[in-house]
């Protein structure tokens, strides 16, 4: 395979990976929590010797995929008047317990099960400062304090568990709007919880869809120069088949 194939590879390959991290920013533009993800690009630089009309040492720049940038700027919140729904305004992360472990999430959609117990989408218990959160039925209106503070008729009940992280950023996606770390985590001292409230995805769409479209043009011009390349070498091996 020749440089210019080459280079046409890389740059088609870093075109589909933009392409796939966009195409999940969009399809994620509705999920509560979800954050923002672009692809990080980095040049490398290949020495190659000169050919007969060169001189010196030339050089090819291929891209190289060096992984995934998390926005984690706060999404917009959004009302929904549901008693478990739950934002942090602020840096945090809510704690839930999965059969892996504790895991940590921005997605604030809770509810109850059958026993009673404050739970995410997938049936994980959220955690508060002691352990998973019940709600007994003669408890009445609950409410949730700015800090967390869980309250119902007979009092206090519990705390919702609120942690954040020296490196936000490091945190590994598990789905499910899950996250999973090594680093220890702290309490989330400048949280802000909101009930009945949901925090929206940090996703603009039409941002989305016009780096989508910038992604498709340079992978365009990426192929419209294989195109010609492979055109020059058809004409060169032409004219040398007619050479007596």
């Amino acid at each position: 395979m020749d440089n210019v194939s080459l280079l046409s590879l890389s740059y088609q390959i870093a075109a589909y990976r933009s392409m796939d991290v966009i195409a999940n920013n969009i399809a994620n533009v509705s999920t509560p929590g979800y954050k923002r993800e672009s692809v990080k690009f980095e040049e490398v630089l290949q020495q190659v010797k000169p050919t007969e009309d060169q001189k010196g040492q030339q050089s090819l720049s291929f891209v190289k995929d060096a992984g995934v940038l998390r926005d984690l700027s706060g999404g917009r919140l959004e009302t929904t008047g549901s008693t478990f729904d739950l934002a942090i305004n602020g840096d945090g992360y809510f704690v839930v317990q999965t059969p892996g472990g504790e895991r940590y999430t921005r997605n604030g959609h809770f509810t109850l099960n059958a026993d009673g117990i404050i739970v995410t989408g997938s049936g994980d218990p959220l955690l508060g400062d002691g352990g998973p959160i019940t709600i007994a039925p003669d408890d009445g209106d609950i409410s949730f304090g700015v800090d967390g503070t869980i309250s119902g008729k007979q009092g206090q009940l519990g705390k919702v568990r609120l942690v954040d992280f020296a490196n936000p950023r490091d945190l590994a996606k598990e789905g499910d709007s899950l996250y999973s770390t090594t680093q220890t985590a702290n309490p989330a001292e400048h949280a802000v919880l909101a009930q009945g409230m949901l925090e929206s995805s940090n996703v603009q769409p039409v941002i989305e869809i016009a780096r989508m479209i910038e992604v498709m043009r340079a992978y365009e011009a990426t192929s419209s120069l294989e195109k010609a390349s492979a055109d020059m070498k058809r004409q060169a091996i032409q004219k040398l088949g007619t050479v007596q």
